[in-house]
């Protein structure tokens, strides 16, 4: 056991190459990658086609960025053309044949038809490889028990994360959240975990839930980690510092389902946070491009862009210049931490960005406010708009519940409080509506913080 405690990276060899060993490597992959893609799928050849590239022209990065990128809603219009065409869904992007498909996973599906990965056994392999390395890095070690408390079904954090979790020696209970919380704590009682996976939401409540549930606190169930995972939330430090009391808990962000994009976050205080560290990268190569324009931005030291990323070393369906719309900004600076890597840190979603009189505003921003003020709001809380967004006009309502310890009286004064911090630390001048507590849904799955009047959604 000595040689698992003095070993802090899971693959050493790969994940302390320099920044020119990795580059060289991910060039040396993704000329292989391409000509594969190119000769495998007609998705990938037409889209190449399209542009006058083929797979000799890829002779440097900056040549392999004028392949058109790929967006979810064409990913999901060339799953239905396949459907209809050849009566599954992947014929046309899958390169590997489908004798060697083994697996298909898929996106939670909560904003549309969801979108499936296609995994081979070679796939896995990696898949797990990089769970490994996220798990490790954060001190888990063989012979550790760790809740699963993730919709387990089709996700791409249900079963892939059950199997790295298990391909590196720890053990797996993976309960899964579609029993309810009981469940959860049913099983953590029975098991003797020391970890769980869970989304930040859910974590908030069985925070708010265990006492009337299971008679204690959420610190006395012997949990020595907390690892964020569905939603925004792991970096937020109000959050972190909210999960790490309630707990009693290191808390890690961390990010990688059934696909190649992996990172996970420092061993830090919860008030900090440094990013996730990018443990993928000779499986994935990132770009960062202008949200806008769509033109390519260099990754130096705090760059900020949306996400691309392009699988590397895949047989199965491998993503190449894909956009999720992720807006993410990096770190290229030596961590305090002294773990290597590239760090990026999620800033939010471009679909999810809302614009108040030329301000940008992510529900991230509006939770980081809200959670200050806690215990006196409950930190559940809903963005209301009467259309879809971006453009909002003003001012942003938002819902917020108080504390059942706080008498109204007291709500006029507190939500001053509160405003001028929106206005000093978000530039925004929202309508709050105070409503009480438990008036808001809890989410165990993925919590959307806007609401659209009028709809479900």
């Amino acid at each position: 056991m000595s040689f698992y405690k003095e070993r802090k990276l899971w693959n050493e060899k790969i994940e302390t190459l320099s920044r020119d060993e990795i580059q060289a490597l991910q060039l040396k992959r993704l000329k292989k990658q391409v000509a594969y893609n190119y000769h495998q799928s007609p998705f990938y050849r037409n889209k190449m086609d399209d542009v006058g590239i083929k797979p000799e022209d890829i002779g440097s990065f900056e040549t392999f960025s004028k392949i058109p990128l790929m967006t979810k809603d064409e990913h999901r219009r060339a799953q239905q053309e396949s459907i209809e065409k050849y009566g599954n869904p992947y014929t046309l992007m899958a390169c590997a044949p489908k004798e060697k498909i083994v697996r298909i996973n898929s996106t939670s599906g909560t904003t549309g038809m969801p979108t499936l990965y296609t995994l081979t056994q070679h796939d896995i392999d990696v898949v797990n490889e990089m769970h490994a390395r996220k798990y490790w890095r954060a001190g888990i070690r063989p012979g550790d028990v760790m809740i699963q408390a993730l919709s387990l079904s089709m996700f791409t954090g249900g079963l892939p994360l059950s199997q790295g979790i298990m391909h590196m020696g720890a053990c797996v209970v993976p309960i899964g959240i579609e029993g309810g919380t009981k469940r959860v704590l049913d099983f953590i009682g029975l098991t003797s975990p020391v970890a769980i996976i869970a989304t930040p939401s859910f974590g908030q409540y069985m925070i708010e839930k265990c006492p009337q549930l299971i008679g204690k606190d959420a610190k006395d169930l012997g949990l020595k980690w907390f690892f964020c995972a569905g939603e925004p939330g792991g970096g937020n430090p109000e959050v972190r510092k909210m999960l790490a009391q309630g707990f009693g808990a290191k808390v890690f962000d961390h990010t990688g389902g059934g696909h190649a994009f992996h990172g996970i976050s420092c061993d830090e205080p919860p008030e900090q946070f440094s990013g996730m560290h990018f443990i993928s990268e000779d499986h994935c190569l990132l770009e960062l491009i202008d949200p806008n324009t769509k033109k390519s931005i260099k990754i130096e030291d705090d760059s900020t862009g949306e996400m691309v990323f392009t699988f590397l070393d895949w047989e199965g369906g491998p993503f190449m210049r894909y956009s999720l719309g992720d807006i993410l900004q990096v770190s290229t600076k030596p961590c305090d931490c002294g773990m290597p890597g590239l760090r990026f840190r999620i800033i939010g979603r471009a679909d999810d960005m809302l614009i108040i009189k030329g301000v940008n505003v992510y529900p991230e921003a509006v939770k980081t406010i809200v959670f200050k003020f806690r215990p006196k709001v409950t930190g559940f809380f809903r963005i209301l708009l009467s259309k879809p967004g971006p453009l909002v006009e003003p001012p942003l309502n938002i819902q917020i519940e108080y504390d059942k310890s706080v008498p109204e009286a007291d709500l006029p004064a507190l939500e001053q409080k509160m405003l001028s911090m929106f206005k000093h630390e978000v530039r925004i001048a929202p309508q709050i509506n105070w409503v009480p507590a438990e008036t808001l849904p809890r989410e165990m799955k993925k919590t959307s913080f806007i609401k659209i009047k009028g709809t479900n959604t």
